[in-house]
């Protein structure tokens, strides 16, 4: 699943070609709304909050779109398409007024709504260290509430601190030498939050270090732990500890790893 750095550059990416663009034509093939054209609305923001994307228009509707597992954007040049294979997997088109078409493939969530009540949609998500107003005091707050729960399920959880996906969950966890089952209650939460935040930052801002923990740039060596079970610490040289997590309601599943020198149980 795409972590919040992913989808801030995505947005990244996409928000000089978008903003102040008008949607000749373009319809929303998927969602309570599918059916309903695009056409004629101009773009005027794209944002995140999280791993949640909203693009702005001058209706002051906002489309809110999560790419979860599998989800995807692609702008093609004038005059080309989309290969034919991906064609029935398009959720979302738009063709801009220069040419240019957006294609939102494979996308799980897409919702059209009106922006005031965008907060009916990402209300419920913690503070964002990739966004302006990111909050490092509200966020240990909301994980401070939740002390009995483990450091793994608390950071995972969009509601206390939003953008932290699986990896970033298990190399952060690593870097404050912490066990993922430890209960939140028991860690210093100013310096977790704060490696976690700085983390993200580092990951969008700085040229090669994209979701590299290590500093290390070659294959098998870019994480702490992600990918690495059975395989030996790159600190101590301990053999890192995989395990699955049961499987979330709608059947999805993640991957834990730790050291177990470098992050003994609590």
């Amino acid at each position: 699943m795409p972590e919040g750095d992913s989808v801030h550059l995505l947005a990244a990416r996409l928000r000089p070609s978008l903003v102040d663009r008008v949607v000749v034509d373009g319809e929303l093939r998927s969602g309570g709304r599918a059916g309903e054209s695009l056409a004629g609305r101009r773009v005027v923001e794209v944002d995140t909050h999280g791993k949640h994307l909203l693009t702005r228009f001058d209706d002051a509707t906002t489309l809110h779109t999560h790419l979860r597992m599998q989800g995807s954007w692609t702008l093609t040049r004038p005059g080309r398409v989309l290969p034919s294979r991906l064609q029935r997997q398009v959720r979302v088109r738009a063709r801009l007024d220069d040419g240019h078409t957006l294609w939102g493939v494979d996308l799980p969530v897409v919702d059209l709504v009106p922006t005031r009540d965008e907060h009916t949609l990402i209300g419920h998500l913690g503070p964002d260290p990739l966004r302006p107003d990111w909050d490092p005091e509200e966020a240990r707050r909301r994980l401070a509430a939740l002390p009995d729960v483990t450091v793994r399920v608390a950071l995972l959880d969009q509601r206390p601190m939003a953008g932290l996906g699986n990896l970033w969950v298990n190399e952060v966890g690593y870097l404050r030498g912490v066990h993922p089952a430890t209960p939140i209650g028991r860690v210093d939460l100013v310096k977790l939050v704060d490696v976690a935040a700085r983390a993200l930052r580092f990951s969008v801002s700085t040229p090669g270090a994209y979701q590299v923990t290590t500093g290390r740039t070659r294959r098998g060596e870019t994480h702490w732990v992600v990918g690495r079970a059975g395989r030996p610490c790159l600190r101590c040289g301990t053999r890192v500890e995989g395990r699955d997590d049961p499987p979330t309601p709608d059947g999805r599943t993640r991957r834990a790893w730790w050291c177990p020198r470098c992050q003994p149980a609590a």
